[in-house]
């Protein structure tokens, strides 16, 4: 989505790994794994601005995480199978050089299809769910298993692009003009 808005950048992978913490709540958790995630990445390009971010899944309060296998993944999508409440909680924090820091969250809720073994597993054809919360993905083939989302659908597939354009913008990044 970046690419598309017109912004050069690099992705790099912070040198942490993810908390979770069931005693912590969405918002501490995902301020609290976006912080150290900018923080990692700072140190290793301190002249840049940072842009980090981490996406958790609720359903009835429970965070729901990366599933750990495909078993796990199955049981994710069964759990969230014609749920009408699914919230989706981002925080994103720009970083420049002299470590001042902007953060801010999106809400998102994804209303999921009836989905049965034989979905499931058509879905897990064509998506890895290993590497996304939840186990599921909003883009491309997303609409088979996605009803309805409320909110910002680019916070679903990654990145809330109008809060985070205006967030850059703060920093004095702006898209390459063509």
């Amino acid at each position: 989505m970046l690419v598309e808005a017109g912004f050069e950048f690099e992705a790099v992978s912070p040198r942490v790994q993810e908390k979770f913490d069931v005693d912590l709540t969405l918002r501490e958790l995902t301020l609290w794994n976006a912080i150290r995630k900018g923080m990692s990445v700072a140190q290793m390009h301190p002249d840049k601005v940072i842009l980090a971010a981490d996406t958790l899944v609720a359903l009835e309060d429970e965070i729901i995480g990366k599933p750990k296998d495909l078993n796990e993944a199955a049981k994710m999508l069964r759990r969230l199978s014609g749920r009408r409440r699914y919230l989706v909680r981002r925080k994103r924090l720009p970083y420049p050089a002299d470590q001042l820091s902007a953060t801010y969250h999106e809400f998102s809720r994804v209303t999921f299809r009836r989905l049965n073994s034989a979905k499931i597993k058509s879905y897990f054809a064509k998506v890895d769910p290993l590497d996304k919360a939840g186990a599921y993905a909003a883009q491309g083939i997303g609409a088979e298993i996605i009803e309805k989302i409320d909110g910002s659908y680019t916070n679903v597939v990654g990145l809330p692009m109008e809060r985070t354009l205006a967030a850059l913008a703060e920093f004095g990044v702006s898209a390459k003009s063509g």
